[in-house]
C-alpha cells in the first residue's frame, strides 16, 4: 500500500466514512459542487402498497377523458392530443381529494363494431370497467349523448357499478343548459366541468367520493418496502407490451404489430418469483424524438420520466434484426439515468444458427461498454426463458445497492496504485490518494488524487473495481478530486 493512502487511512474516522476531519471537510465541499448529500445514504425509494379503492374513467373517443385525468392528479401525465384514439391501454395513477387517496384509470375510447387496434382498446376500456369500483362517465356535453354513448351505458349498467356522470366541454353558463339535457340518459344529476380550465371539478370529485368505498388517507413522506420498480424501454415493436401481458399472465395492454402501440407508460403490479414487483410499459424510444409530434412526442417525454422514477431498466432488444445504433443509444440512456441495466434479447424464438453467430459478433463490438449488464434471452410471445428475468433483475438490483467499506476501498487502491500507477505525463505522475464511496443507487465513488487521473486510467479504475467487488449490471460513476499532496511533518 502507498504510503499516502496509510497516513489516509491511519487517520480517519468512521463517523466520516474514513476520512479525517480535513479530509471530510474537503469531501463535503465536493459533494455540494457535484450535487448530491453524501450523508444520504439512498433509503428506500419503494412506495408502501396499500390496496386503494378504483374509479375507471370511460367514455367514447375524444371527449376529453385524459385531459380530465390530468386536471385531476394535478399534473400532465396522461398523453393528450386534440384527435380521437391517443389513449389505447387502462393507465393508472393515484390521486388524492380532501385528503383521501385512490386510484384512477384512464382507458382508451370505447367504440360499437370496431375491428383491429381499435377492438382492443375497446376491450381495455371494458376491462376497466369489470375491474373498477366505481365509474366515471364522460361525455361531450357540446355534442350530446351519442348513440355509442347509449351502448357504452348499457355495458356500465351490466357490471352494477356506481356510476357519475361528467359533462365535459361546459366552459361557462351559455352551455350549462346543454348538460341539463344529459338528464335524459338515466344516471342521475350530469356534472358540468371543463376539464380543461377545471371548472367544475370540485363537485364532480366530492360526487365521485360519495360514490367511492372508504378510501384510506392521504399519508406523506417516504415509506419503506413494497414493490421495486421495473421499467421496459426500447426501441418501437420489440416487444415490450408483450412481454408485460406475458409475465402479468392476462391481456394487462394492447399489443398490435403496428410500431408504437402504447403511449402512456402503464405500471402494473406483478407476482413473480415469489415477490411483487411493479413492471412499467413504456412507449417506444424513437429515433429522432425532436422530429416527432403531437402524441408520439409526449409519449417520448413520458417514457424518459418513467425511467427516472424506476429502479432497474430492463432493455428489451430485437435480436431477431441487426443491433441498431438505436439500441445501443437507449441503453446509454439508462445508464446516463443511473438505473441498473437488464438487456433482455427478445423474439429468441426467431433465431437461427446464422443469426445467432451475427448476434455475437455484434454484441461483442457494439455493447462492450455494457459487458457488466446481466444478458437474458426470452420469447415474449412463447414465454421462453421468462423465469430467467427475475434473477437477473435482482441480480443488476444488488449490484446497484452495493456498498464498500471505505477500509476496504483504500486497501484495494492501494493495491492498484503499487502495481499500476498512472503514466508519467509531462514529467508528473499524479497518484491515487485515498478515496470513498459517496453513495449507492447507483455506487457513486470519489477519490483524492495528487493530479489529474486521465480517462484511461478512470476506465481502468472501474474496471477493476467490477473485477474485484463485483457490481453486475450497475453503472459507476466515479469522481476524482485533485489536491496537493500534504507534507509530512
Amino acid at each position: 500500500m502507498s504510503n499516502e493512502i496509510t497516513d489516509a487511512a491511519e487517520a480517519t474516522s468512521d463517523a466520516h466514512g474514513g476520512l479525517d476531519a480535513a479530509e471530510y471537510a474537503e469531501f463535503m465541499a465536493l459533494a455540494a459542487e457535484e450535487g448530491f448529500d453524501p450523508d444520504d445514504i439512498d433509503g428506500d425509494l419503494n412506495e408502501r402498497h396499500v390496496p386503494l379503492p378504483v374509479l375507471a374513467v370511460v367514455g367514447r373517443p375524444n371527449v376529453g377523458k385524459s385531459t380530465l385525468v390530468n386536471r385531476i392528479i394535478g399534473r400532465r401525465e396522461a398523453v393528450v392530443e386534440d384527435k380521437p384514439g391517443v389513449t389505447r391501454d387502462r393507465v393508472q395513477y393515484e390521486a388524492t381529494w380532501n385528503g383521501r387517496r385512490f386510484k384512477l384509470v384512464d382507458t382508451g375510447g370505447w367504440e360499437i363494431d370496431v375491428l383491429g387496434l381499435d377492438a382492443m382498446v375497446a376491450a381495455q376500456a371494458e376491462l376497466g370497467i369489470e375491474t373498477a369500483d366505481a365509474v366515471l362517465f364522460v361525455v361531450d356535453a357540446t355534442v350530446g349523448a351519442t348513440d355509442t354513448d347509449e351502448a357504452l351505458i348499457k355495458l356500465i349498467r351490466r357490471a352494477g357499478k356506481p356510476v357519475v356522470l361528467c359533462a365535459n366541454k361546459v366552459d361557462g353558463q351559455s352551455t350549462e343548459a346543454e348538460a341539463a339535457y344529459l338528464w335524459s340518459l338515466g344516471l342521475g344529476e350530469p356534472y358540468p366541468v371543463s376539464a380543461l380550465h377545471g371548472r367544475g371539478s370540485g363537485d364532480l370529485l366530492d360526487a365521485v367520493m360519495a360514490a367511492l368505498p372508504e378510501a384510506p388517507p392521504q399519508t406523506f413522506g417516504v415509506v419503506q418496502g413494497g414493490p421495486r420498480r421495473v421499467a421496459l424501454i426500447g426501441r418501437p415493436n420489440v416487444g415490450k407490451s408483450s412481454l408485460l401481458n406475458k409475465v402479468a399472465g392476462e391481456d394487462r395492454v394492447v399489443v398490435n404489430e403496428l410500431a408504437g402501440t402504447t403511449r402512456d407508460p402503464v405500471d402494473e403490479l406483478i407476482e413473480l418469483g415469489g415477490k411483487t414487483w411493479k413492471f412499467i410499459d413504456t412507449a417506444g424510444i424513437r429515433r429522432r424524438v425532436h422530429l416527432t409530434a403531437g402524441a408520439d412526442f409526449y409519449a417520448s417525454l413520458r417514457t424518459s420520466a418513467a425511467l427516472d422514477k424506476a429502479e432497474v431498466a430492463v432493455v428489451l432488444v430485437d435480436c431477431s434484426e441487426p443491433l441498431a445504433e438505436q439500441d445501443t443509444r437507449i441503453i446509454s440512456m439508462a445508464v446516463e439515468a443511473g438505473r441498473a441495466v437488464v438487456i433482455a434479447y427478445n423474439k429468441w424464438d426467431q433465431m437461427d444458427e446464422e443469426r445467432r453467430y451475427y448476434l455475437e459478433r455484434e454484441i461483442e463490438q457494439d455493447l462492450v461498454q455494457v459487458k457488466w449488464a446481466p444478458r437474458v434471452n426470452v420469447s415474449a410471445l412463447t414465454g421462453r426463458h421468462m423465469e430467467r428475468l427475475v434473477p437477473a433483475i435482482e441480480t443488476a438490483l444488488a449490484g446497484w445497492e452495493t456498498r464498500i467499506s471505505t477500509a476496504k476501498l483504500n486497501a484495494f487502491l492501494g493495491e492498484l496504485v503499487a502495481g499500476h500507477p498512472h503514466p508519467i505525463r509531462g514529467g508528473k505522475q499524479p497518484r491515487i490518494l485515498f478515496g470513498t464511496q459517496a453513495g449507492v443507487k447507483p455506487p457513486r465513488f470519489v477519490l483524492f488524487a495528487s493530479g489529474f487521473l486521465e480517462a484511461g486510467y478512470r476506465r481502468f479504475v472501474e474496471r477493476r473495481l467490477r473485477e474485484e467487488f463485483g457490481f453486475v449490471g450497475t453503472p459507476i460513476s466515479i469522481s476524482v478530486r485533485v489536491r496537493e499532496k500534504r507534507r509530512r511533518k
